[in-house]
């Protein structure tokens, strides 16, 4: 197969995420709603509806990501919907959860991603794809470095046979650092879905300033590294013991969650009521 190149700098329109916790925001909370986050790919969307503006077209977002969900949700369900709305970009972030279970096929993962995205850039929309992070400095994470390091060839792979834009999360030196991490150890703090939604910026070809996301912290003090220390007891009992058990269960917890933003909805209306006003169907 002839490799193909993602286009830059492009205006997009109409942009569909999808995916898991990661791109439903946990834990960026939204400081206007109880049980809500932002996240990078909200982050991501206020930037691109920036671009779109300063070229006087309209801007509709759609994040269907709920947490817990595992690929077959993500290519499934949530990409069937993604698909009635007839994006121009679709960020598709899944497998996460997969990776996490005993035993994963990570060539079956892959091939269903590979078909998700051949489905998505037959309709002309762009595809931006987002790697595992290195959980080499991760403690008990370390485990699955080697899963994420294969899933991460992977994911480059379809992306240069198929011309998807990647987020190199494994390449982002500034996410090894604990402080990126909140409390569970799983998700993101509002700083590092900060810095991933410039990460992504830039995947998509548009001007950023590395200094603002790719740069590592200043090194932590002996204070903050007893404060790790002490953090990692506090983390299994509060976060791994519920986690393992829902897992033993075969339960999520995103089970009874729907989607944040289930359709396209404008950003930048001031006329618009809660929650956004739907854009009109192409």
């Amino acid at each position: 197969m002839t490799a193909t190149r993602p286009e830059s700098r492009r205006t997009w329109t109409r942009y569909v995420a999808i995916g898991d916790s990661f791109t439903e925001g946990m834990a960026d909370a939204d400081p206007a709603h109880p049980d809500a986050y932002v996240g990078w790919a909200d982050r991501l969307a206020t930037a691109l509806d920036a671009l779109a503006e300063a070229e006087h077209l309209p801007f509709g977002y759609a994040n269907l990501a709920v947490r817990g969900r595992t690929l077959s949700d993500v290519v499934g369900p949530q990409l069937d919907a993604a698909m009635t709305m007839t994006p121009d970009l679709v960020s598709m972030v899944g497998g996460g959860n997969d990776l996490l279970r005993p035993t994963v096929d990570l060539d079956a993962l892959a091939t269903r991603l590979e078909q998700a995205v051949v489905r998505i850039r037959a309709t002309g929309a762009d595809v931006l794809l987002a790697t595992p992070t290195d959980t080499r400095d991760a403690g008990l994470f370390r485990a699955l470095r080697a899963r994420h390091a294969v899933h991460t060839a992977n994911l480059f792979t379809i992306a240069q046979d198929h011309g998807c834009h990647v987020l190199n999360l494994w390449g982002m030196r500034a996410l090894r650092d604990w402080r990126m991490w909140a409390e569970d150890r799983i998700h993101l703090t509002s700083e590092g879905h900060r810095r991933v939604a410039l990460a992504a910026l830039a995947a998509l070809g548009q001007e950023t300033d590395a200094e603002q996301w790719a740069t590592p912290l200043p090194p932590a003090d002996r204070a903050t590294r007893a404060e790790e220390l002490r953090g990692h007891a506090a983390w299994v009992r509060t976060h791994a013991a519920p986690w393992v058990e829902r897992r033993l269960r075969g339960t999520s917890s995103g089970d009874a969650r729907a989607a944040k933003r289930p359709t396209l909805q404008r950003l930048r209306d001031p006329d618009r009521p809660p929650g956004g006003q739907q854009l009109p169907d192409h």
